[in-house]
């Protein structure tokens, strides 16, 4: 087992129903173009509010992903 490189990105998640789903939004969109997702840290929750209503969970969430070496 060799030593290992992971690089971090943070991504803001976006939902109509919760901040859990708000989250698992981002996870799955970073999953279609990214491989060897690892872990994903939220830092941050807040909602969206029009005419005094909620209507937008978010999440900030630091993401992080193995680096591989291209051969």
């Amino acid at each position: 087992m060799g030593d290992n490189v992971y690089k971090f990105i943070e991504l803001v998640g976006t939902s109509t129903e919760s901040w859990e789903k708000a989250t698992a939004n981002a996870v799955e969109m970073a999953g279609e173009s990214l491989r060897d997702l690892r872990v994903a840290e939220v830092s941050e929750l807040d909602v969206q509010i029009e005419e005094g209503k909620i209507v937008a969970y978010r999440t900030k969430v630091k993401l992080s992903f193995k680096i591989h070496k291209v051969d």
